[in-house]
């Protein structure tokens, strides 16, 4: 349900944009998308991820400035902003502190060792980085209509096959509680 509410504003962005055809229609929609919610997670839990808070400085001023200047250009570089801007961040944590941001969001449901933190951090970077320019890619070589249904389908899809690659990297990591035998979770001593 919460990776649904995160690409509520995409969402909402697509299927306006696939109704009107228009894609400041489309922009002036995602820009209110992404108020809501933030403003219902604020609401909700009182307090707001910095990722959703920086997504919406962004489609805020972007937005803002694809609609007063009516130039889809500004719209179609804000993943690029918003995943080169993540990358900086995942960047400079590798040398900030004895632990990367990434360590430092999912340590406690992950232990890793050390070079593993290293290379996810790294990896993220990478993967924000070619993400980015991906995007530029579809924006300047295809027409409009395909960079939206990319901005949707394509981005997410990429970043759903990473998060399963990464998957797969941890879970030669990941160690496995002991099973309990059956004799003992029902109160009988396993004899000698």
């Amino acid at each position: 349900m919460k990776f649904l509410f995160d690409f509520f504003p995409v969402l909402v962005f697509f299927i306006v944009y696939k109704l009107t055809d228009n894609i400041y229609h489309a922009t002036a929609v995602l820009i209110a998308a992404t108020v809501i919610q933030v403003g219902y997670t604020w609401l909700r839990e009182r307090r707001v991820q910095r990722a959703h808070l920086l997504t919406l400085i962004f489609v805020v001023l972007l937005g803002g400035l694809t609609l007063l200047f009516q130039d889809d250009t500004f719209i179609m570089w804000k993943p690029t902003i918003v995943n080169w801007l993540f990358a900086i961040i995942l960047l400079g944590s590798a040398f900030i502190g004895d632990k990367n941001l990434l360590q430092r969001m999912l340590e406690s449901n992950l232990q890793l060792p050390a070079p593993v933190w290293r290379n996810l951090n790294y990896a993220w970077i990478l993967f924000f980085i070619a993400s980015g320019i991906l995007n530029l890619y579809v924006a300047y070589s295809f027409e409009q209509e395909i960079w939206v249904n990319f901005k949707l389908f394509g981005l997410l899809g990429i970043t759903f096959l990473f998060v399963l690659i990464q998957g797969v990297y941890l879970s030669r990591y990941l160690q496995e509680e002991p099973e309990k035998s059956v004799a003992s979770s029902s109160g009988k001593q396993d004899s000698p």
